[in-house]
């Protein structure tokens, strides 16, 4: 038996402040003596009247200050397409059930871009590079998506 494996049998009561001279916390309460501290709450971002650290810190300017919110679509190089039966109609869920793209890729938007060769015929419904659809005509395969 060890004293860390004994069942707690005791509960601290939450400290009374202010409650008289008796109490050995009368008058400043465990306080200190004075100033804003003594007196009320501050804000965890308060830094003794200086100027605060966020407003300290320059703006993000320029064309790239939003790429958090900006969603590019998911690149798919036209030599995965390869996996793809013959003459498979090519759609963003296509691509999902196939595992060419995951889920996010699919909430992102999906485009086709050259890199590598195609072998088997397909007709894609979604955009591609001018590139792609040059390749994809060449294996046989059609383009509905303007490029």
């Amino acid at each position: 038996m060890e004293l860390n494996t004994l069942q707690t049998i005791t509960k601290r009561t939450k400290r009374r402040l202010g409650q008289g001279h008796g109490s050995g916390r009368g008058k400043t309460a465990g306080r200190g003596t004075k100033g804003q501290k003594a007196r009320g709450h501050i804000s965890l971002s308060f830094e003794g009247g200086a100027l605060s650290y966020i407003k300290r810190l320059p703006f993000r300017r320029g064309k790239g200050r939003n790429k958090a919110i900006r969603r590019e679509p998911l690149t798919v190089r036209i030599e995965r397409l390869n996996s793809l039966p013959k003459n498979t109609i090519v759609t963003k869920e296509t691509l999902l059930k196939h595992n060419i793209i995951d889920v996010h890729g699919s909430q992102r938007g999906v485009k086709i871009v050259d890199g590598g060769q195609l072998q088997v015929p397909v007709t894609v419904h979604v955009p591609l590079s001018k590139s792609a659809a040059k390749k994809i005509e060449k294996a046989g395969g059609k383009v509905f998506v303007t490029p």
